[in-house]
Protein backbone atom coordinates (compact mmCIF):
# COMPACT_ATOMS: atom_id res chain seq x y z
CA UNK A 1 0.00 0.00 0.00
CA UNK A 2 1.23 3.41 -0.65
CA UNK A 3 -0.12 6.07 1.37
CA UNK A 4 -0.02 10.02 1.23
CA UNK A 5 0.05 12.29 4.52
CA UNK A 6 -0.77 15.96 4.68
CA UNK A 7 0.54 18.79 7.13
CA UNK A 8 3.56 19.86 8.85
CA UNK A 9 3.17 19.16 12.23
CA UNK A 10 4.02 16.46 15.24
CA UNK A 11 0.72 14.64 14.45
CA UNK A 12 1.77 13.65 10.94
CA UNK A 13 4.95 12.87 11.81
CA UNK A 14 3.85 10.06 14.68
CA UNK A 15 1.09 8.97 11.58
CA UNK A 16 3.82 8.51 8.74
CA UNK A 17 5.64 6.80 11.39
CA UNK A 18 2.98 4.40 12.83
CA UNK A 19 2.57 4.01 8.68
CA UNK A 20 6.05 3.48 8.01
CA UNK A 21 5.90 0.68 10.58
CA UNK A 22 3.24 -1.09 9.32
CA UNK A 23 4.03 -4.40 7.21
CA UNK A 24 1.66 -3.66 4.66
CA UNK A 25 2.23 0.13 3.68
CA UNK A 26 4.98 0.26 1.16
CA UNK A 27 5.72 3.56 0.60
CA UNK A 28 5.07 6.32 2.55
CA UNK A 29 5.07 9.94 1.08
CA UNK A 30 4.19 13.47 2.91
CA UNK A 31 2.72 16.99 1.87
CA UNK A 32 4.89 18.99 2.98
CA UNK A 33 5.86 17.23 5.71
CA UNK A 34 9.07 18.20 7.88
CA UNK A 35 12.48 17.14 8.47
CA UNK A 36 11.59 14.42 11.00
CA UNK A 37 9.19 13.06 8.01
CA UNK A 38 11.72 13.13 5.39
CA UNK A 39 13.81 10.62 7.87
CA UNK A 40 11.73 7.58 6.54
CA UNK A 41 9.64 9.30 3.95
CA UNK A 42 9.28 10.78 0.94
CA UNK A 43 8.60 14.71 1.12
CA UNK A 44 7.06 17.01 -1.88
CA UNK A 45 6.69 20.25 -2.10
CA UNK A 46 2.99 20.81 -2.33
CA UNK A 47 0.37 23.25 -0.38
CA UNK A 48 -1.63 20.91 2.03
CA UNK A 49 -4.16 23.31 1.29
CA UNK A 50 -5.02 23.24 -2.36
CA UNK A 51 -7.00 20.35 -2.88
CA UNK A 52 -6.20 20.15 -6.64
CA UNK A 53 -2.52 19.66 -6.24
CA UNK A 54 -3.36 17.59 -3.55
CA UNK A 55 -5.45 15.19 -5.35
CA UNK A 56 -2.94 15.80 -8.74
CA UNK A 57 0.06 14.67 -6.41
CA UNK A 58 -1.86 11.48 -5.08
CA UNK A 59 -2.75 10.55 -8.37
CA UNK A 60 0.90 11.11 -9.99
CA UNK A 61 2.20 8.57 -7.28
CA UNK A 62 -0.54 5.74 -7.23
CA UNK A 63 -1.49 6.13 -3.63
CA UNK A 64 -3.62 3.53 -2.51
CA UNK A 65 -4.74 6.01 0.64
CA UNK A 66 -4.45 9.95 1.70
CA UNK A 67 -4.38 10.47 5.51
CA UNK A 68 -5.23 14.89 5.68
CA UNK A 69 -3.74 15.43 9.01
CA UNK A 70 -4.45 19.02 10.28
CA UNK A 71 -8.25 20.68 10.65
CA UNK A 72 -7.78 23.23 8.03
CA UNK A 73 -7.32 21.65 5.27
CA UNK A 74 -10.70 19.62 6.06
CA UNK A 75 -12.23 22.38 6.64
CA UNK A 76 -11.27 23.74 3.48
CA UNK A 77 -12.66 20.68 1.24
CA UNK A 78 -9.61 19.02 0.71
CA UNK A 79 -10.55 15.87 1.63
CA UNK A 80 -13.31 16.38 -1.30
CA UNK A 81 -10.98 17.15 -3.86
CA UNK A 82 -9.32 13.77 -3.33
CA UNK A 83 -12.32 11.71 -3.23
CA UNK A 84 -13.56 13.25 -6.58
CA UNK A 85 -9.99 12.22 -7.90
CA UNK A 86 -11.20 8.50 -7.48
CA UNK A 87 -8.73 7.80 -4.08
CA UNK A 88 -9.62 6.66 -1.14
CA UNK A 89 -9.07 9.49 1.72
CA UNK A 90 -9.08 8.91 5.69
CA UNK A 91 -10.83 12.45 6.53
CA UNK A 92 -13.76 14.42 6.96
CA UNK A 93 -15.60 15.92 3.95
CA UNK A 94 -15.71 19.89 4.12
CA UNK A 95 -19.45 19.28 5.25
CA UNK A 96 -18.32 17.07 7.77
CA UNK A 97 -15.47 18.62 9.50
CA UNK A 98 -17.77 22.17 10.59
CA UNK A 99 -18.08 19.66 13.77
CA UNK A 100 -14.66 21.25 14.33
CA UNK A 101 -15.14 24.23 12.15
CA UNK A 102 -17.93 25.54 13.80
CA UNK A 103 -18.71 25.28 17.48
CA UNK A 104 -22.35 26.31 17.48
CA UNK A 105 -22.81 23.60 14.37
CA UNK A 106 -21.28 20.74 16.85
CA UNK A 107 -23.91 22.24 19.94
CA UNK A 108 -26.21 21.94 17.29
CA UNK A 109 -25.58 18.36 15.70
CA UNK A 110 -25.13 17.13 19.67
CA UNK A 111 -28.23 18.76 20.63
CA UNK A 112 -30.08 16.87 17.65
CA UNK A 113 -27.89 13.59 18.45
CA UNK A 114 -28.87 13.49 22.31
CA UNK A 115 -24.96 13.76 22.82
CA UNK A 116 -24.08 14.58 26.73
CA UNK A 117 -22.40 18.14 27.07
CA UNK A 118 -22.13 21.27 28.43
CA UNK A 119 -25.15 23.70 28.03
CA UNK A 120 -24.18 26.52 25.75
CA UNK A 121 -25.18 29.63 23.80
CA UNK A 122 -24.18 30.85 20.98
CA UNK A 123 -23.29 34.66 21.00
CA UNK A 124 -22.46 37.57 18.44
CA UNK A 125 -23.06 40.53 20.52
CA UNK A 126 -21.39 41.62 23.67
CA UNK A 127 -25.15 41.59 25.40
CA UNK A 128 -25.60 37.67 24.35
CA UNK A 129 -22.23 37.10 26.07
CA UNK A 130 -22.80 38.97 29.10
CA UNK A 131 -26.41 37.34 29.67
CA UNK A 132 -24.72 33.93 28.91
CA UNK A 133 -21.83 34.70 31.28
CA UNK A 134 -24.42 35.51 34.04
CA UNK A 135 -26.40 32.32 33.41
CA UNK A 136 -23.95 30.08 33.49
CA UNK A 137 -21.85 31.49 36.32
CA UNK A 138 -18.04 31.29 36.97
CA UNK A 139 -16.29 29.58 36.10
CA UNK A 140 -16.56 31.37 32.86
CA UNK A 141 -15.94 29.26 29.46
CA UNK A 142 -15.70 31.54 26.25
CA UNK A 143 -15.18 29.61 22.80
CA UNK A 144 -14.14 31.67 19.48
CA UNK A 145 -16.99 29.93 17.22
CA UNK A 146 -14.07 29.42 14.52
CA UNK A 147 -11.09 27.25 14.18
CA UNK A 148 -8.25 28.62 16.36
CA UNK A 149 -5.77 26.41 16.07
CA UNK A 150 -6.40 24.93 19.73
CA UNK A 151 -6.33 28.50 21.60
CA UNK A 152 -9.43 29.78 20.97
CA UNK A 153 -11.36 28.76 24.49
CA UNK A 154 -10.85 30.68 27.63
CA UNK A 155 -11.94 29.59 31.15
CA UNK A 156 -11.57 32.02 33.73
CA UNK A 157 -13.13 32.93 37.14
CA UNK A 158 -12.70 36.68 36.17
CA UNK A 159 -15.60 37.78 34.22
CA UNK A 160 -13.84 40.77 31.92
CA UNK A 161 -11.36 38.33 30.60
CA UNK A 162 -14.23 36.16 29.29
CA UNK A 163 -15.93 39.66 28.31
CA UNK A 164 -12.36 40.59 26.47
CA UNK A 165 -12.06 36.94 24.68
CA UNK A 166 -15.46 37.34 23.13
CA UNK A 167 -14.96 40.75 21.93
CA UNK A 168 -11.63 39.53 20.01
CA UNK A 169 -14.13 36.94 18.39
CA UNK A 170 -16.75 37.25 15.49
CA UNK A 171 -18.99 34.73 17.36
CA UNK A 172 -18.39 32.77 20.36
CA UNK A 173 -20.10 29.47 22.17
CA UNK A 174 -20.14 30.69 25.53
CA UNK A 175 -20.90 26.84 28.14
CA UNK A 176 -21.55 26.03 32.05
CA UNK A 177 -18.26 24.80 33.29
CA UNK A 178 -17.85 20.88 33.18
CA UNK A 179 -15.89 19.90 36.66
CA UNK A 180 -14.08 16.50 36.10
CA UNK A 181 -10.76 15.14 34.75
CA UNK A 182 -10.37 15.11 30.57
CA UNK A 183 -10.06 12.41 28.49
CA UNK A 184 -9.23 12.18 24.53
CA UNK A 185 -10.81 9.53 23.12
CA UNK A 186 -10.50 9.02 19.49
CA UNK A 187 -12.68 7.17 16.99
CA UNK A 188 -12.20 6.03 13.70
CA UNK A 189 -15.09 6.47 11.73
CA UNK A 190 -16.50 5.51 8.44
CA UNK A 191 -19.82 7.04 8.12
CA UNK A 192 -21.61 4.52 9.71
CA UNK A 193 -19.36 2.41 11.61
CA UNK A 194 -16.51 3.08 14.14
CA UNK A 195 -13.67 1.83 15.89
CA UNK A 196 -12.33 3.73 19.13
CA UNK A 197 -8.38 3.84 19.80
CA UNK A 198 -7.38 4.08 23.44
CA UNK A 199 -7.81 6.71 25.57
CA UNK A 200 -5.21 9.30 26.48
CA UNK A 201 -5.07 12.81 28.50
CA UNK A 202 -3.28 15.75 27.30
CA UNK A 203 -1.80 18.76 29.32
CA UNK A 204 -3.23 22.28 27.54
CA UNK A 205 -1.71 24.92 30.07
CA UNK A 206 2.07 26.54 28.82
CA UNK A 207 3.33 26.05 32.77
CA UNK A 208 3.82 23.77 35.43
CA UNK A 209 0.74 23.11 37.41
CA UNK A 210 -1.79 24.47 34.69
CA UNK A 211 -0.96 27.64 34.60
CA UNK A 212 -0.48 30.20 31.88
CA UNK A 213 -2.38 30.33 28.74
CA UNK A 214 -4.07 27.68 26.65
CA UNK A 215 -1.44 25.88 24.04
CA UNK A 216 -2.31 23.48 21.23
CA UNK A 217 -0.80 20.75 23.62
CA UNK A 218 2.05 20.36 26.09
CA UNK A 219 1.80 16.68 26.83
CA UNK A 220 0.40 13.77 27.02
CA UNK A 221 0.28 10.16 27.86
CA UNK A 222 -1.45 7.02 27.78
CA UNK A 223 -3.40 4.68 28.93
CA UNK A 224 -5.38 6.40 31.96
CA UNK A 225 -5.01 3.36 34.75
CA UNK A 226 -7.37 5.57 36.82
CA UNK A 227 -10.53 5.96 33.79
CA UNK A 228 -13.17 3.78 33.86
CA UNK A 229 -12.28 0.51 31.98
CA UNK A 230 -15.70 0.46 29.93
CA UNK A 231 -15.20 4.29 28.93
CA UNK A 232 -14.30 3.94 25.45
CA UNK A 233 -17.47 1.68 24.99
CA UNK A 234 -19.15 3.37 27.06
CA UNK A 235 -18.76 7.19 24.71
CA UNK A 236 -19.11 4.93 21.43
CA UNK A 237 -22.64 4.24 22.62
CA UNK A 238 -23.30 8.18 23.62
CA UNK A 239 -21.43 9.86 21.97
CA UNK A 240 -19.77 8.46 19.02
CA UNK A 241 -22.44 6.34 17.14
CA UNK A 242 -25.54 8.58 17.96
CA UNK A 243 -23.26 11.53 16.12
CA UNK A 244 -22.74 9.63 13.32
CA UNK A 245 -26.17 8.47 12.71
CA UNK A 246 -27.40 12.17 13.14
CA UNK A 247 -24.54 13.40 10.13
CA UNK A 248 -25.54 10.76 7.94
CA UNK A 249 -29.45 11.78 8.65
CA UNK A 250 -28.09 15.14 7.61
CA UNK A 251 -26.19 14.06 4.36
CA UNK A 252 -22.84 14.64 5.47
CA UNK A 253 -21.36 11.32 6.78
CA UNK A 254 -18.66 11.57 9.00
CA UNK A 255 -15.45 9.63 7.65
CA UNK A 256 -12.16 10.22 9.63
CA UNK A 257 -11.18 10.63 12.76
CA UNK A 258 -13.78 12.13 15.46
CA UNK A 259 -11.99 13.46 18.08
CA UNK A 260 -14.15 13.38 21.72
CA UNK A 261 -12.94 15.53 24.41
CA UNK A 262 -14.34 14.56 27.10
CA UNK A 263 -15.09 15.97 31.17
CA UNK A 264 -16.15 12.96 33.29
CA UNK A 265 -18.26 14.52 35.72
CA UNK A 266 -19.94 13.18 38.48
CA UNK A 267 -22.90 12.48 36.21
CA UNK A 268 -20.90 10.65 33.52
CA UNK A 269 -19.12 11.95 30.78
CA UNK A 270 -20.15 14.84 29.02
CA UNK A 271 -18.63 16.15 25.90
CA UNK A 272 -16.23 19.04 25.99
CA UNK A 273 -15.62 19.62 22.03
CA UNK A 274 -15.66 17.88 18.77
CA UNK A 275 -12.30 17.80 16.16
CA UNK A 276 -12.47 16.31 13.36
CA UNK A 277 -9.02 15.00 13.20
CA UNK A 278 -6.33 13.39 15.38
CA UNK A 279 -5.31 15.31 18.10
CA UNK A 280 -1.62 16.43 18.78
CA UNK A 281 0.11 15.76 21.04
CA UNK A 282 -2.88 13.26 22.64
CA UNK A 283 -2.26 11.14 19.63
CA UNK A 284 1.14 10.39 19.91
CA UNK A 285 1.32 8.17 23.34
CA UNK A 286 -1.73 6.22 21.51
CA UNK A 287 0.03 5.10 18.04
CA UNK A 288 3.07 4.93 20.20
CA UNK A 289 0.94 1.75 22.04
CA UNK A 290 -0.61 0.53 18.36
CA UNK A 291 -0.18 -2.87 17.74
CA UNK A 292 -2.60 -4.05 14.95
CA UNK A 293 -1.71 -2.11 11.36
CA UNK A 294 -2.62 1.38 10.98
CA UNK A 295 -2.86 1.49 7.67
CA UNK A 296 -5.76 -1.37 7.20
CA UNK A 297 -7.63 0.66 9.62
CA UNK A 298 -7.57 3.59 7.86
CA UNK A 299 -7.98 2.09 4.64
CA UNK A 300 -11.06 0.19 5.61
CA UNK A 301 -12.59 3.86 7.32
CA UNK A 302 -11.63 5.39 3.75
CA UNK A 303 -13.17 2.55 1.56
CA UNK A 304 -16.19 2.17 4.55
CA UNK A 305 -15.70 -1.14 5.24
CA UNK A 306 -14.82 -0.78 8.82
CA UNK A 307 -17.23 -3.73 10.13
CA UNK A 308 -14.82 -5.66 9.00
CA UNK A 309 -11.80 -4.85 10.16
CA UNK A 310 -10.96 -6.07 14.07
CA UNK A 311 -11.15 -3.59 16.74
CA UNK A 312 -7.55 -1.69 17.41
CA UNK A 313 -5.04 -3.85 19.64
CA UNK A 314 -2.36 -2.07 22.19
CA UNK A 315 0.12 -3.40 23.54
CA UNK A 316 0.94 -4.01 27.63
CA UNK A 317 2.46 -0.63 28.99
CA UNK A 318 2.08 3.39 28.56
CA UNK A 319 3.48 5.63 26.36
CA UNK A 320 4.26 9.69 27.62
CA UNK A 321 5.27 12.66 25.37
CA UNK A 322 6.89 15.62 26.27
CA UNK A 323 6.34 18.82 24.13
CA UNK A 324 9.31 21.12 23.56
CA UNK A 325 8.27 24.82 22.76
CA UNK A 326 9.82 27.76 21.10
CA UNK A 327 10.85 31.27 22.68
CA UNK A 328 7.25 32.96 23.18
CA UNK A 329 5.16 30.66 22.44
CA UNK A 330 1.86 30.45 22.36
CA UNK A 331 1.69 33.92 21.70
CA UNK A 332 4.32 34.02 19.41
CA UNK A 333 7.02 31.68 18.31
CA UNK A 334 10.64 32.01 17.64
CA UNK A 335 12.24 31.02 14.41
CA UNK A 336 15.82 29.58 13.37
CA UNK A 337 17.24 28.98 16.49
CA UNK A 338 19.29 25.73 16.54
CA UNK A 339 18.13 22.76 17.78
CA UNK A 340 20.95 20.29 19.19
CA UNK A 341 20.67 17.15 20.66
CA UNK A 342 17.98 15.17 18.84
CA UNK A 343 20.38 12.20 17.49
CA UNK A 344 21.17 11.59 21.23
CA UNK A 345 17.47 11.36 22.41
CA UNK A 346 16.38 9.40 19.00
CA UNK A 347 19.12 6.70 20.73
CA UNK A 348 17.92 6.25 23.89
CA UNK A 349 16.01 2.96 24.33
CA UNK A 350 12.01 3.13 23.20
CA UNK A 351 12.05 6.89 22.49
CA UNK A 352 11.00 8.80 19.61
CA UNK A 353 11.55 12.30 19.19
CA UNK A 354 8.22 13.29 16.68
CA UNK A 355 8.81 17.12 15.15
CA UNK A 356 6.46 19.94 14.68
CA UNK A 357 7.70 22.82 14.23
CA UNK A 358 11.27 22.19 12.55
CA UNK A 359 12.68 23.50 9.12
CA UNK A 360 16.47 23.02 7.86
CA UNK A 361 18.61 26.07 7.66
CA UNK A 362 21.58 25.45 4.76
CA UNK A 363 25.24 26.72 5.80
CA UNK A 364 28.35 26.11 4.45
CA UNK A 365 29.09 23.76 7.40
CA UNK A 366 26.15 21.47 6.47
CA UNK A 367 22.24 21.41 7.44
CA UNK A 368 21.15 22.28 10.56
CA UNK A 369 18.07 21.78 12.37
CA UNK A 370 16.64 25.09 12.93
CA UNK A 371 13.27 26.07 15.13
CA UNK A 372 10.19 27.26 12.84
CA UNK A 373 7.35 26.80 14.91
CA UNK A 374 5.81 27.28 18.07
CA UNK A 375 5.87 23.50 19.41
CA UNK A 376 8.83 22.31 18.25
CA UNK A 377 9.66 18.78 19.21
CA UNK A 378 7.85 16.26 21.11
CA UNK A 379 9.73 13.41 22.78
CA UNK A 380 7.75 10.46 23.20
CA UNK A 381 8.64 7.08 25.23
CA UNK A 382 7.28 3.96 25.99
CA UNK A 383 7.56 1.88 29.40
CA UNK A 384 6.13 -0.61 31.69
CA UNK A 385 3.85 1.79 32.76
CA UNK A 386 3.26 5.27 33.19
CA UNK A 387 6.13 6.21 35.58
CA UNK A 388 8.65 4.02 33.97
CA UNK A 389 7.57 6.00 30.28
CA UNK A 390 7.16 9.70 31.97
CA UNK A 391 11.29 8.85 33.35
CA UNK A 392 12.59 7.57 29.80
CA UNK A 393 10.51 10.91 28.15
CA UNK A 394 12.03 13.19 30.59
CA UNK A 395 15.24 11.63 30.25
CA UNK A 396 15.70 11.81 26.43
CA UNK A 397 14.24 15.76 26.91
CA UNK A 398 17.35 16.18 28.92
CA UNK A 399 19.48 15.70 25.88
CA UNK A 400 17.66 18.33 23.55
CA UNK A 401 17.84 22.25 23.73
CA UNK A 402 17.56 25.57 21.97
CA UNK A 403 18.04 29.04 22.55
CA UNK A 404 14.79 29.79 24.94
CA UNK A 405 13.11 26.26 24.43
CA UNK A 406 9.85 25.89 26.89
CA UNK A 407 8.99 22.79 28.86
CA UNK A 408 6.85 21.33 31.57
CA UNK A 409 7.98 19.46 34.33
CA UNK A 410 5.22 17.80 35.43
CA UNK A 411 3.31 16.02 32.70
CA UNK A 412 1.76 12.78 33.62
CA UNK A 413 2.52 13.51 37.22
CA UNK A 414 -0.87 12.92 38.20
CA UNK A 415 -4.17 13.01 36.13
CA UNK A 416 -5.77 15.87 35.32
CA UNK A 417 -8.81 16.91 37.69
CA UNK A 418 -7.47 14.52 40.22
CA UNK A 419 -6.15 17.39 41.92
CA UNK A 420 -8.78 20.34 43.43
CA UNK A 421 -9.07 22.76 40.62
CA UNK A 422 -7.22 21.04 38.31
CA UNK A 423 -9.89 20.57 35.71
CA UNK A 424 -10.02 23.93 35.46
CA UNK A 425 -6.85 24.94 35.06
CA UNK A 426 -5.82 22.87 31.88
CA UNK A 427 -9.73 22.96 30.37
Amino acid sequence: MKTLVIGTGGREHALALALSRDPGVSEVHAAPGNPGIGVFATLHDVDPMDGTAVAALARSLGADLVVVGPEAPLVAGVADAVREAGIAVFGPSRAAAQLEGSKAFSKEVMAAAGVPTAGSRTCTTPEEVAAALDEFGAPYVVKDDALAAGKGVVVTLDRAEALAHAAGCDRVVVEEFLDGPEVSLFAVCDGSTTRPLQPAQDFKRIFDGGRGPNTGGMGSYSPLPWAPADLAGRVVDTVVQPTLDEMARRGAPFVGCLYVGLALTAAGPRVIEFNCRFGDPDVQPVLALLESPLGSLLLAAAEGRLAEVDAPRFREGASVTVVLASAGYPESSSKGDVITGVGRANGVAHVDVIHAGTALAHGRDGDSLVTAGGRVLAVRAVGYDVADARARAYAAADLVSFPGMQRRTDIAAEPLGVVEGASLKES
